[in-house]
Formats: structure tokens, sequence, C-alpha cells
């Protein structure tokens, strides 16, 4: 079999994709979300506490209201100083910024615009941050590329600094291709629609209809792959970049691969990346888990 051509997991994130990604978060197959909200709800002070947490970096919060579940601690404790978000949406962000002013006095709101993957070293510099990558998209990258990018957060970081991840965990296959391959087809809607998204930004001339949603859990590397599948032979051209895919029926395009950790492979990638682990937090069912490191 051909190894299968990539596209890369951000563009599924138009205004179409983020609102279908939005839905996707609602249905009962998909835990991640309502389960890593849930253990906010329980954790959010005791984590806060224990770095005495003056600022929140939020990378990538798009339209996620989890953030105030750490600003409220933050406040109550009479800590909160200064939240910097990081989100492509300058819309999003303006409209977060003046929600939080309003509902935190005296809080500094520090919008960064742009791709967090290329403009991390733009956070400006603090004390007793907290820094959050939720949601799991830490899974999104493969292991090496997840350990740069950890590096990265970890140079930022002052002594005194902690870093929160969520990560989906490994677990029954099953129940983790269910969340990816809903019984409503919005998670099928949702990857075929980047289709659409390459369409607009290079030209191509996908037709989306013949291609098939696709999502199994790679037990070796530990990740769900998503995938479009093709239904038939055909031609896709993408002029702005100058190339041509030929596709036999069967052949698929990799669009996503969301990889799964247990506790001892998140304190590995952690120490990789210069970080230590200091707390390890899961829900009872062992679906998600939020790890706090430090330097």
């Amino acid at each position: 079999m051909r190894k299968p051509p990539e596209i890369n997991s951000k563009y599924f994130y138009d205004d179409r994709g983020s609102m279908l990604f939005e839905r996707i978060c609602e249905l009962p197959e998909y835990y991640p979300t309502r389960t890593e909200r849930s253990l906010l709800e329980r954790i959010a002070g005791r984590v806060t506490d224990s770095i005495r947490a003056e600022e929140l970096v939020e990378l990538g919060p798009g339209g996620s209201t989890k953030n105030r579940l750490l600003l409220d601690k933050m406040a109550e404790a009479g800590r909160l100083r200064r939240y910097v978000p990081l989100d492509t949406n300058e819309t999003v962000l303006r409209r977060m910024a003046e929600h939080l002013a309003d509902r935190y006095s005296g809080l500094h709101v520090h919008g960064l615009v742009g791709d967090f993957t290329q403009i991390l070293e733009c956070v400006p510099r603090g004390n007793r941050r907290l820094i959050t990558f939720l949601g799991g998209t830490i899974g999104n990258s493969r292991p090496r590329e997840a350990v740069s990018f950890l590096s990265r957060i970890a140079a930022l970081m002052g002594p005194d600094d902690g870093f929160l991840l969520g990560m989906d965990l490994i677990k029954d296959t099953a129940r983790l291709e269910a969340a990816y391959n809903d019984s409503a087809g919005v998670t099928a809607a949702f990857n075929q629609n980047i289709l659409h998204v390459m369409n607009r930004r290079v030209g191509a001339d996908f037709e989306p209809d013949h291609f098939r949603h696709r999502a199994f859990y790679n037990s070796k590397d530990h990740w769900i792959e998503m995938r479009l599948v093709s239904t038939r032979i055909q031609t896709v051209r993408l002029p702005a970049i100058r190339l041509e895919l030929s596709f036999r029926t069967g052949d698929e395009i990799l669009t996503e691969i969301s990889a799964k950790y247990d506790r001892d492979r998140a304190a590995s990638m952690l120490a990789r990346a210069g970080l230590r682990l200091i707390e390890w937090y899961a829900d009872p069912e062992n679906l998600f888990a939020l790890s706090l490191a430090r330097r």
C-alpha cells in the first residue's frame, strides 16, 4: 500500500469546521471535552494554589470557557493579574478580552493573534504564570514533534511557572473509535470539510463527496488515525503548490492523528522536553488526564 498523502489538521478550522467541532464536543460518544471540564472543576484551585499563579497563558483557547475555572480561582485568591491567550481568531480574542475585563476587575488581557506554534516566543515575560495547553491537542503531534514543541514551552518558563497539559488516555479500543465515528455523522462531515478548505486555500479541485470518512485506533503507535478514503479513481490538482494527486478506489489521505497517553508515557515525554511532572489528575474512569509540570 502506498504511503498516504497528509493534510495538516490545522486546516480543519475554518468557520464551518469550528462549528462542526463544537457540535462534536457535545456528542454522547465524544467524552474528552466534558471529561476535561469536569476535571478542571475539581482541581482548578489546587493547581493555581500550588504555584500561586498570578497569570494565565492559554494556548489556543478558541471559544472555550474552561479558562474561567482557573481565572475564578486565581481571582478568589486575590492573585489574578494578567491573562495571555494565543489564538488565530482576532474576533474571538477581542470578544473574550472584553468579556473577561468586565468579569474580573483590574485584569489585564494581552491577546496574541496567530498560530500559537508560530508566535509562542512572543509570549510576554511574567512571574508565577500558569501556561495551559488543553483539549488533548498535544495528541495531534507525533512524539518527536510534541517533544520539540514542549521544549519551546519549557524555554519560556521561569522557576515559579507551571504548565498544565490536557491528554487523552489509552483505553478500550471500542470506546476510542466510537468517539471518532459518531452515529450522527458529524465527525465525518468535519473530516470531509478539510477538502473544502483546501479548495479555497490552494485552489484544489477536490470533490469531497467522492471521499468517505474513516477513523481507527493504531495500537502500535497509540493513536487514532483519521483518514479520507477515495471512493473512485480520480485526479486532484492543487495548482497553487504545483501538485497533482492520483487516487485509486480505496486510496487514502491522512488528515489527523490523535495520540493517547498513560502516566508513564506522559512523564517521559515531558522529561525529554525538560519538564518535570509534579501532579497527575485523571477522572475516575481514566478517560482523560491533566498533568502539571515545572521546569
